[in-house]
């Protein structure tokens, strides 16, 4: 599989003819950096006391740290998926890219939660039966995480993946009735990502995935994920020789990234983080949404 060579490209511009005017004091037009980039990721380090590590959703109780773990700073170079979409695949690299992706939700749809449920859900539910084959997508959760002061959920600057084994499994009971649940676990199920850009195109920390080959199970951690009224697991990742990285630069509207967190077949898993490029130039900080979803059969 070739890389391309580094270039910056850039996006076409509507200015108005202020902006016009403006143009030769500041460049109002954004430069996407382009191929592969050195760049740094943060890995896992353990707790100091060897206690399990664990990581609190929400604020933590008074005397606990956020988290018991630190972070390893590691350069590496992450190639982009730019006119390479095809070669990836959920069943072997844990991550798909696909484009052309058609969508009613307008930008006043991704502030109010409710209109995501009733006008994107659907969307990303009919995404990945086509894409995945599925009989069934059931999804759980979205996350909307802002690149900027004070936000809410900020992009994360750590390699890990969302599930493991167990908390896959604690996922299909939690969201599904006793028996329906029992009987889910005896198939083949998933654990899906839909990741896709709020205000493309992505320049300022875009998202590096790993290619599942290329990362061993033993660089798996888990982690006590705690949210307020239950315990969860989440997969931390150690740096590792050999280990792949790619990141899809520019990313546009419609362009979805999948990341499969977990499959009960073939196992293939993506790990994933947000990261600084160097070449970005300053300027709108980074708007995403990811769709979580339980995908059977």
């Amino acid at each position: 599989m070739t890389t391309h060579t580094e270039t910056q490209t850039t996006v076409p511009s509507t200015l108005t003819p202020l902006h016009q005017s403006l143009k030769h004091h500041q460049s109002l037009e954004p430069k996407i950096p382009r191929g592969p980039v050195s760049a740094t990721l943060n890995f896992y380090h353990p707790p100091t006391d060897a206690a399990k590590p664990f990581n609190y959703v929400e604020s933590p109780p008074t005397g606990q740290p956020q988290r018991n773990y630190s972070d390893i700073a590691q350069s590496v170079t992450i190639n982009d998926i730019r006119s390479h979409e095809k070669d990836f695949h959920l069943n072997t690299h844990a991550f798909a890219a696909v484009q052309d992706v058609g969508s009613k939700a307008d930008r006043g749809t991704f502030e109010d939660d409710e209109a995501i449920k009733r006008i994107y859900y659907p969307e990303v539910e009919e995404l990945l039966l086509k894409e995945t084959g599925a009989k069934k997508v059931l999804l759980f959760d979205h996350t909307i995480r802002l690149a900027k002061p004070g936000a809410n959920r900020a992009p994360v600057n750590r390699v890990h993946i969302d599930q493991t084994a167990a908390s896959a499994a604690q996922r299909v009971r939690f969201h599904l009735p006793e028996a329906e649940a029992e009987e889910a676990l005896k198939e083949r199920y998933r654990i899906i990502n839909v990741w896709r850009p709020l205000n493309p195109p992505i320049v300022a920390h875009p998202l590096a995935v790993a290619d599942s080959t290329s990362v061993d199970d033993e660089a798996m951690v888990g982690i006590e994920h705690r949210y307020p009224d239950r315990t969860g697991e989440t997969a931390a990742v150690r740096y590792g020789e050999g280990q792949r990285w790619w990141y899809w630069s520019g990313m546009e509207e419609e362009e979805r990234l999948l990341l499969q967190c977990f499959d009960t077949e073939g196992g293939a898993r993506v790990p994933h983080s947000a990261f600084v490029d160097p070449r970005s130039e300053e300027g709108v900080g980074r708007e995403s949404i990811e769709v979580r979803a339980l995908v059977f059969g």
